[in-house]
């Protein structure tokens, strides 16, 4: 099919075919809120290995971790919320090093000390500086992380010291949002935006998945605020996913699936052969088969 100029309409396996060994991949969304769960899944079937996650994290960065994808996690927290701590994340970080179940390498920074990483790469710059951070165990665990001398004077008259917050550089950002056009610009419904734009800014290539792609002209329809996030300037790739950021919340189109949110943790925290059987229903087809395998489990709880 010949396309329309413009039209960045992509299906979920072409977004992980433009992806490589050793990227380093921005994951949208904030704990079990709006995550592009389908292009997550869409990796955990690919040949992907030795990633560099970034994402302030939740089932996208326990998958990944449980399936032996992840070289290097970057993260401020890896939460279900319900669930406080994400099990198969857990599982990873309290494995002994050289396990074959630990993470090669952690980098844990504070929640402001993330945003801030991803703002100097959204500016091009190699670090901006900060005041979190300083006397915290967060420069103990990550001695790469520098200090620097501000060049202007305090107040009274010294010289303040600031952490140097490294840019987080993204070779690829994925993202899940409500609306967009078949262009790139993308809007979100629900109450928060997170930071999915400063992922999409921070990052060579975004791809943006949606719950519905519409005529630019429906973005604007029946949103009392601005709610435009994305601009097609920022987005490289489009795909159409219903029920994509499940099982994590895409208000107002749906609420996290709590039923099944239960059901992942207890087989992630249970034996290998728990975590088998949950595989091998949910995660060892395509996408069409995880949401078949979810409407019968829906059926079965109801």
């Amino acid at each position: 099919m010949t396309k329309a100029p413009r039209d960045k309409r992509m299906t979920i396996d072409e977004v992980v075919a433009e992806l490589k060994d050793g990227m380093t991949i921005g994951i949208g969304g904030w704990g079990p809120r709006r995550k592009p769960m389908a292009l997550v899944r869409a990796i955990l079937r690919s040949d992907l290995k030795d990633l560099t996650i970034v994402s302030w994290g939740g089932a996208d960065v326990g998958l990944l971790l449980r399936a032996g994808k992840v070289r290097k996690l970057v993260y401020a927290f890896v939460s279900l919320d319900s669930v406080p701590l994400e099990p198969n994340f857990q599982r990873a970080r309290q494995s002994a090093p050289g396990s074959g179940q630990s993470i090669p390498e952690v980098v844990e920074l504070d929640e402001g000390m993330f945003q801030t990483g991803l703002r100097a790469a959204a500016q091009r710059l190699p670090f901006l500086p900060m005041r979190a951070g300083l006397g915290s165990d967060v420069l103990v665990n990550n001695p790469q992380i520098k200090t620097v001398t501000s060049p202007y004077d305090a107040p009274d008259g010294t010289a303040e010291e600031l952490v140097a917050v490294p840019a987080l550089h993204l070779d690829v950002a994925l993202v899940h949002l409500n609306r967009a056009d078949k262009h790139g610009n993308a809007t979100y419904l629900g109450p928060d935006p997170y930071f999915d734009d400063l992922f999409c800014m921070a990052a060579d290539r975004a791809y943006v998945s949606v719950e519905q792609v519409v005529d630019t002209a429906g973005l604007t329809v029946d949103t009392p605020v601005q709610r435009l996030l994305l601009s097609r300037m920022m987005v490289a790739g489009v795909v159409e996913t219903p029920n994509g950021a499940h099982f994590t919340t895409c208000t107002p189109d749906y609420e996290r699936d709590e039923k099944f949110q239960k059901a992942y943790a207890a087989a992630a925290g249970g034996s290998d052969d728990d975590w088998a059987a949950f595989e091998e229903r949910f995660l060892s087809g395509d996408e069409a088969a995880y949401q078949a395998a979810i409407q019968a489990f829906t059926e079965e709880q109801a």
